[in-house]
């Protein structure tokens, strides 16, 4: 039972050193080949939008509030993939796989 409790530990240490890691990681995401460009955290949080001049028209906001929701989404789904890819392993272990008998 120590044991598993200790690989349980174990996981737990390394599921909150991917999490940090997320955290501090930059993903960017752009639309309209370049003319909006979004950064965000690897786990997700907004940091920064640009916004380049050629994309601005203001008779068509409506444009450029799509290459806006466009760009943080490709940024998102870029999170969301370095997501599965830094958490995937450490998540199947604690799915109960990797420690037998436990609930999580």
């Amino acid at each position: 039972m120590q044991q598993l409790l200790k690989q349980a530990q174990k996981m737990q240490e390394e599921l909150g050193r991917a999490q940090k890691e997320l955290a501090e990681t930059v993903v960017r995401g752009s639309a309209g080949g370049g003319l909006v460009e979004v950064t965000v955290t690897g786990a997700g949080e907004l940091t920064s939008v640009t916004i380049s001049p050629e994309a601005v028209d203001p008779e068509d906001t409506e444009t450029l509030g799509d290459l806006v929701l466009a760009a943080v989404r490709d940024a998102n789904a870029a999170a969301q993939k370095l997501q599965a890819e830094r958490m995937g392993p450490l998540a199947q272990g604690l799915g109960g796989a990797g420690i037998p008998g436990l609930p999580f």
